[in-house]
């Protein structure tokens, strides 16, 4: 009976495809290195893009709460100025501003009673200090827009725990979302962190009034003990009473 006749090249075959395999496996090692390296350096991009307070240059002399330079609403007429503290980033300063802060306009800034202004606490992460930085330059081109911006930002506000507010983020959010502002100026000022400074002073002045957190409340330049719409009630309560 006749066989088949074997290949000579069996043994050849057997030897091509494991490196084949070889082959396969390291091309797919390094089509995943290179995308994972892509995706790292587009996160590092955004990451290098933040500033960090260490990088802010000039002396900072705590000799004041400087009410001037601080976004406000009400009367410069009102007895009483209240300070709000807060960080873009925490999600309690959102839940006060979306709970409370329409109240408070209408029962103390709307009346005259009380002059609201907001400082900088920005602590959380880097990216907190360049949704800060956002919101002074805006301030400087509209204190108007400042409030606008405030309310949107709290209304599109990330996770707490990841950087959120890159300057891309930014960008994209105020381009889309606050109109009557030169959006160049504010995009030049946010590229070049012009206000970074400002930034950083809040952070220093509101610190050294004993501010640790946010949101925190101040009256007629006196740290409440807590942020309960209650006991800053009480607080403005009491100082229109003692005043003149």
């Amino acid at each position: 009976m006749n066989k088949p006749k074997q290949s000579g090249n069996t043994k050849g075959n057997g030897r091509l495809l494991p490196m084949l395999l070889a082959v396969i496996v390291v091309l797919l090692t390094l089509i995943l290195v290179f995308v994972l390296t892509g995706s790292k350096s587009s996160g590092t991009a955004e990451l290098d893009n933040l500033p960090n307070y260490t990088d802010v240059k000039g002396k900072i002399v705590v000799d004041g709460l400087k009410y001037e330079k601080q976004p406000r609403l009400g009367s410069d007429e009102a007895k009483v100025k209240v300070i709000e503290f807060a960080d873009f980033k925490c999600p309690a300063c959102k839940n006060w501003t979306d709970t409370y802060l329409d109240t408070f306009i209408k029962d103390y800034v709307d009346t005259g009673r009380a002059q609201l202004y907001f400082m900088n606490f920005a602590f959380i992460d880097r990216d907190s200090y360049l949704a800060a930085s956002a919101g002074e330059a805006i301030y400087r081109q509209s204190n108007e827009k400042f409030w606008e911006y405030l309310h949107k930002l709290y209304a599109n506000q990330g996770d707490e725990s990841k950087i959120w507010a890159t300057q891309k983020f930014i960008l994209g959010f105020v381009k889309d979302n606050i109109d009557g502002i030169d959006y160049e100026q504010f995009k030049q000022d946010l590229k070049n962190h012009t206000y970074m400074y400002d930034v950083k002073e809040d952070f220093k002045i509101a610190g050294a009034y004993g501010v640790n957190g946010t949101p925190k409340f101040m009256v007629n330049g006196v740290l409440l003990p807590d942020s309960s719409y209650e006991g800053l009630s009480a607080a403005i309560e009491a100082a229109l009473s003692a005043a003149p």
